[in-house]
């Protein structure tokens, strides 16, 4: 059985998933909109990445015996100025979901729920692969400027990413 508290978090954070889920998608359409297929490629891939951990989340949580609550998605960001400001709010965004998951980790310690903060550590290590797979574009988007030919090279280094195969 999984404490109240600890659910309340857990679902709290399944939403925030989703979110994600949804962020990247508009982010997807926004590379779409301006024919930046492989960013776009990018984007998908990393939504869906983010739905299946939000379908870790609900899985866990009916494991644990607790009752899985979805709450409303906000809508996220449609437009952007740039390439660059468009990695830069993922960057951003990366880094808020590594600190919930840190409060998460948090709560389950307190709880003693060490069921829990098991589950909790393979997302503390993807965050980290996650935060630094996004620096790594921020930084060679940054080296390319408003070069060109270096975006269209970018453009198609993002566009050979394929999605891993799905561990749900």
């Amino acid at each position: 059985m999984i404490s109240e508290k600890m659910l309340k978090v857990l679902n709290t954070h399944l939403n925030e998933e989703f979110y994600s889920s949804y962020l990247y998608l508009s982010m997807a359409a926004y590379f779409e909109a301006k024919n930046l297929k492989g960013f776009a490629n990018w984007m998908r891939i990393q939504a869906n990445e983010e739905q299946m951990h939000g379908m870790k989340f609900f899985n866990f949580i009916l494991q644990k015996g607790g009752r899985v609550t979805l709450a409303e998605i906000g809508a996220p960001k449609i437009e952007w100025n740039s390439i660059p400001e468009v990695f830069a709010d993922t960057l951003k965004h990366e880094q808020k979901i590594s600190g919930l998951i840190n409060k998460l980790v948090e709560v389950a310690m307190t709880e003693k729920d060490y069921a829990t903060n098991t589950f909790l550590q393979w997302f503390v290590t993807e965050q980290v692969e996650e935060e630094a797979n996004v620096e790594e574009i921020v930084q060679k988007i940054e080296m390319i400027g408003d070069n060109k030919s270096g975006l269209y090279m970018l453009d198609n280094e993002l566009g050979a990413r394929v999605a891993a195969p799905a561990v749900v």
